[in-house]
């Protein structure tokens, strides 16, 4: 008896699907979201890279070059401390990209602890959780981060833990949604039947099957988390000089030079436009991806 010969050299109707096949297929159901990754992946570049991006030192002045429109000098122009507006640019995506991630990753971590420990256990312990939960979330974002940039005071690790804790309780509420649903399915009681602890059935069988919506939130967190951070960074209560962040640099020359100067104020605005709506756009195919109701095929 023969078999028969399956193997992609001999018949094409089996080749394996490469990486570029995924790829081109991710871009014909998804462009928008292949376009807000390319964002991400310049935004990953310049970070990474900006040592040999940018032409010159972020944080140097020079009086003498205060002012100067873009040219070939200066793609960008400079600031009115003669300061290269591009390197700066450059350099910004890293601070931006630097304080995005860890707040997303670490209000989306603890908002995941947080959900399922409160869906999985009930009773008193989630009363109390959800009415905290609700405190926080009748503030809006920015008015939590102030308060709480205000107590703690300025500085990149500060502006760091104002826009994570109001992260976390937002996550909280999406990931419980999802994970009291789970604690119902009769899986759940047949682990408990068999003698399975808690942690093993929350991490082996509840928390698994939340990983949707919490990767929906976590890159939902990412545009909020630059946008926080650029907003408190203009209000003086961000990061603060001479450490390169777009908010920052909007400070400095937004109003004064819009007229006399407006590449001052439109670089680093463009940048942060672009930023936001290249996470917003990879956060909405994220979504679409994994959420069977909004799945396209």
């Amino acid at each position: 008896m023969t078999t028969m010969d399956v193997s992609p050299e001999t018949n094409t109707g089996f080749r394996r699907k490469t990486v570029w096949d995924h790829l081109s297929r991710l871009v014909r159901r998804q462009p928008l979201g292949a376009g807000g990754a390319v964002v991400i992946i310049v935004m990953l570049m310049m970070a990474l890279f900006a040592e040999f991006i940018a032409p010159y030192d972020p944080e140097a002045n020079s009086f003498e070059y205060m002012l100067v429109p873009p040219s070939l000098d200066f793609l960008l122009g400079t600031d009115q401390f003669g300061r290269d507006l591009f390197s700066r640019i450059v350099y910004g995506a890293r601070t931006a990209l630097f304080v995005g991630f860890a707040c997303a990753i670490i209000g989306a971590f603890g908002g995941l602890v947080l959900g399922v420990a409160s869906a999985y256990f009930g009773g008193w312990l989630d009363l109390v959780m959800q009415r905290i939960i609700d405190v926080f979330m009748a503030f809006p974002l920015i008015i939590m981060a102030l308060a709480i940039v205000s107590i703690f005071g300025t500085g990149t690790d500060k502006v760091i833990i104002a826009i994570t804790i109001p992260f976390i309780p937002r996550c909280a509420r999406v990931v419980r949604s999802s994970a009291l649903a789970v604690r119902e399915m009769p899986y759940i009681d047949a682990a408990r039947s068999i003698g399975y602890g808690h942690f093993r059935i929350i991490m082996k069988h509840i928390a698994p099957n939340v990983v949707a919506p919490f990767l929906i939130m976590l890159t939902a967190f990412l545009g909020e988390a630059i946008l926080l951070e650029a907003s408190l960074s203009y209000l003086g209560l961000g990061v603060q000089e001479p450490t390169p962040a777009w908010g920052l640099m909007l400070q400095g020359g937004a109003e004064e030079y819009a007229e006399s100067a407006p590449w001052v104020p439109v670089w680093p605005g463009l940048a942060i436009t672009i930023a936001v709506f290249g996470f917003n756009l990879f956060g909405d195919a994220v979504r679409d991806m994994l959420d069977p109701k909004l799945r396209t095929r």
